[in-house]
């Protein structure tokens, strides 16, 4: 007796509220990308089945969703979690950051790489809740320290900002080399 108690506890596991959500998600994505393989994938005659290139995908894709479909059977058999919306909400904000990060994408050949590492970086900090004038000066400075790594030392060719154009002759030369 004590032997199925403890594969009870072995087997059992730890559920989050948004458990089905994402299962539900996973199974659409494993069914779209299965759906999708003979048309993104080619079948070589008189090759290997291993040597196919058809074959590994395919031996992952069934694989994905055969388990996205074990994984929404045991959500579905599972008690219900109150709370499941309030979980996916949490995940849908964290699209708000690769927002953030798109604005900057389209940003920095407009505002020049360094004024708009300082702008995002402190914008993102303010964003984050933090006021000190401590944590503003500290983040100001990672923003040059790493535009100083990234641009002045490595080298990284990233696009020139429109606004270093307005710039005198020999501030905009430092300006367009190094930051």
């Amino acid at each position: 007796m004590s032997r199925v108690r403890t594969l009870q506890a072995l087997f059992k596991r730890y559920r989050r509220p948004g458990d089905i959500v994402f299962a539900c998600v996973m199974l659409a994505v494993s069914v779209f990308l299965l759906s999708q393989l003979v048309e993104q994938t080619t079948w070589r005659a008189g090759a290997k089945l291993p040597a196919q290139p058809r074959f590994w995908p395919a031996v992952s894709l069934i694989g994905m969703t055969m388990f996205a479909a074990l994984h929404l059977l045991g959500s579905f058999l599972s008690e219900r979690i109150e709370g499941r919306w309030r979980e996916v909400r949490v995940w849908f904000a964290s699209f708000e950051y690769a927002g953030w990060f798109v604005l900057y994408a389209l940003a920095v050949p407009y505002g020049g790489y360094l004024p708009t590492t300082l702008l995002f970086a402190l914008l993102l900090v303010l964003r984050a809740g933090y006021r000190s004038r401590r944590i503003l000066i500290w983040t100001a400075l990672c923003a040059v320290g790493i535009v100083l790594v990234f641009k002045t030392f490595l080298q990284v060719k990233l696009p020139a900002g429109a606004v270093y154009e307005r710039l005198p002759d020999g501030l905009r030369l430092i300006m367009l080399n190094y930051f």
